[in-house]
């Protein structure tokens, strides 16, 4: 009976909060805000196409020097995102301004079936900003907005190695009014690099939006359906043929107001995944437990804001979810099957001009977490910045401290506590508290930034090997103290555009009284890893981009082969200039067909090779 009654109030908010105008907020006037961090406008990838399938969110991510994207095989199949070496629950994916979750696992987080075409670039928040920005996504946020509707449309056909072919297909209507239309269709299928490394993907949007001076508002409605095969994808065995069949359907509303007084955006969404996971496709399934059959649906709204009252800029945001666990074969063993979350932050800040036209920037506030299933926090959010302006640029030193928690999805807490999957019902709130001290640069051809940070995890949920156990693993908390440096530099010029990224990691872990021998996730990172990305114009009608990536992984005793690589991605692009519209592209992922295995047993996608030809208009 509550949750229809949370439920139905969350449609309602929805549909209020897309009907009712929104004032403008007294103050004195102020410019719109530009977030400070320059990963929002710095191109870190050459390619923006993979080889092996459509483009989903996860493709330009391969080989971002700020997220490292861990995939089973092919990335657009399954693929984890980590940040600063968190786990793959501690990235949040966020469109507009909600953070689109799944409460099932956060392997399903990147399960965004949102054509790539109807966002902006991402951007990484981290820190304060990821505080902000984010929601149970306690080490960053991967953070979307809303392109506008084009006129015009496209098509892409494409074949390449292992049988693969797709099409994509998009069309957008603009009325003089501002009312836009947009709709997309794509399907791919292939044999994969590997035997059982099968794919058949399809995927449909449809985007409405009206669109004046300072106000956009949007309805987006997905659905993806993916059939995806990869031997030892989750559990580590090469012998096993596992397959991943999943249906994700996403209605999402979202309106973004602009004005001198600074700008507010909120909105809501209902996600739906059927998920029917086998770990060996050649055996028969009884429809109980070891079928693996899941459903969840999650209802949501959320804000995000930027007001300045005087002399203090209020920057502001919060969600409220509910989720349910709405069937399962296997999740069967917890406390709970549906919860209510959210989120609120504050964090106020004065900015303070120095003699000599510098500005100092004081950033102070909280972080609210309340669950109705587990405990609450309050988590507070410091930071300092200095910002010198010359006529060059803008340099930018900051200082800051950021305390942010979330809970465990459903797989962790329901799974039976022994067997393939063991869980833990009494798993609780993970925590963690970062420092960090950086320098960014950015002038009118290139930018920079680099980050000393030191993090403390506690209670971080990770999923562990023992040998008493081999063919199990188990979810476990680990305390975990993290140091590193994160930098990267992008750089224009007429005809070439270059960007290269290093990390460095190092762990500390402590499991307490497990037995733990291996690590499948939070002590699965790399110490040392470097980009490179270069796009470069030649010739008028070419553009040949590189993408190239170097880690030298920590060593785990689960690893077959080397624990270093170097990945390369490259594609080749013709526009015809006697066609206006036309192009052909020639697309080669893991170009120096690297066997590195980026989960522990899971074996690597081989080299993939396609050519494709798309028209615009």
């Amino acid at each position: 009976m509550l949750r229809n009654v949370f439920s139905a109030a969350l449609m309602l908010s929805l549909l209020a909060l897309s009907l009712i105008p929104l004032p403008a907020v007294a103050g004195e006037a102020a410019e719109i805000e530009e977030i400070t961090e320059i990963t929002v406008s710095a191109r870190r990838v050459a390619n923006s196409r993979p080889a092996g399938s459509y483009a989903s969110p996860a493709t330009t991510l391969r080989f971002d020097p700020l997220t490292e994207l861990q995939s089973r095989g092919l990335a657009e199949g399954q693929s984890d995102v980590t940040v600063r070496g968190g786990v793959f629950e501690n990235t949040g994916f966020k469109l507009g301004a909600t953070t689109i979750m799944d409460p099932q696992t956060g392997h399903y987080v990147a399960e965004m079936p949102v054509d790539p075409a109807l966002m902006s670039k991402p951007a990484i928040y981290k820190g304060i900003d990821g505080a902000i920005e984010g929601f149970n996504s306690a080490i960053a946020t991967v953070a979307y907005g809303i392109g506008r509707v084009q006129r015009g449309g496209n098509v892409n056909i494409g074949f390449g190695s292992d049988s693969l072919g797709y099409q994509a297909l998009r069309i957008g209507h603009l009325s003089n009014d501002g009312i836009g239309v947009a709709m997309s269709a794509a399907r791919s299928e292939g044999d994969g690099s590997l035997p059982f490394g099968d794919h058949k993907f399809s995927r449909f949007n449809v985007q409405l939006q009206t669109a004046t001076d300072g106000v956009q508002s949007d309805i987006i409605v997905s659905y993806q359906d993916k059939f995806y095969g990869w031997p030892g994808a989750y559990t580590g065995f090469a012998s096993l043929p596992e397959v991943d069949d999943t249906q994700t359907t996403l209605v999402l509303i979202n309106q973004r107001r602009e004005s001198e007084y600074g700008w507010f955006e909120y909105g809501g969404f209902y996600r739906n995944l059927v998920d029917d996971y086998d770990f060996d496709r050649t055996t028969s399934e009884s429809g109980g437990p070891g079928s693996f059959e899941h459903e969840t649906k999650v209802m949501a709204i959320g804000f995000q804001g930027y007001q300045r009252l005087r002399r203090i800029n209020w920057r502001y945001g919060g969600q409220v979810t509910g989720d349910e666990l709405v069937s399962s074969t296997d999740l069967t063993n917890g406390l709970f099957t549906d919860r209510t979350y959210a989120t609120f932050s504050v964090v106020p800040s004065v900015d303070m001009g120095l003699a000599n036209g510098n500005v100092i920037s004081w950033r102070a506030g909280v972080t609210a977490d309340y669950s109705n299933r587990d405990s609450n926090a309050i988590s507070p959010l410091l930071g300092v910045s200095l910002n010198q302006s010359d006529a060059a640029g803008v340099t930018i030193w900051s200082f800051e401290y950021a305390a942010t928690s979330q809970l465990p999805g459903y797989t962790a807490l329901n799974s039976a506590p022994n067997g393939l999957f063991g869980g833990n019902p009494f798993l609780g709130r993970e925590k963690a508290k970062q420092l960090s001290a950086s320098v960014s640069r950015e002038t009118g051809e290139w930018q920079a930034r680099a980050t000393l940070f030191s993090r403390k995890d506690e209670g971080l949920v990770d999923w562990t090997y023992a040998t008493g156990a081999p063919f199990a693993r188990q979810a476990n908390p680990v305390d975990i103290d993290v140091i590193g440096f994160e930098g990267f530099i992008t750089r224009n010029w007429d005809r070439v555009d270059v960007a290269a990224g290093y990390t460095l990691l190092d762990k500390d872990s402590d499991y307490g009284d497990a037995q733990v021998d291996a690590s499948f996730y939070a002590l699965n990172f790399a110490k040392h890893r470097a980009t490179l990305a270069i796009r470069y114009r030649f010739m008028n009608d070419f553009e040949l981009r590189l993408d190239n990536e170097y880690r030298s992984q920590e060593d785990n005793p689960l690893r077959t082969g080397d624990d270093t690589t170097f990945l390369a991605s490259v594609s080749l692009v013709w526009n015809d200039p006697a066609a206006q519209g036309f192009s052909v592209a020639l697309v080669a992922d893991n170009l120096t067909d690297s066997d590195f295995q980026t989960f522990p047993g899971t074996p690597a996608a081989g080299r993939q090779l396609s050519a494709s030809v798309a028209y615009n208009w």
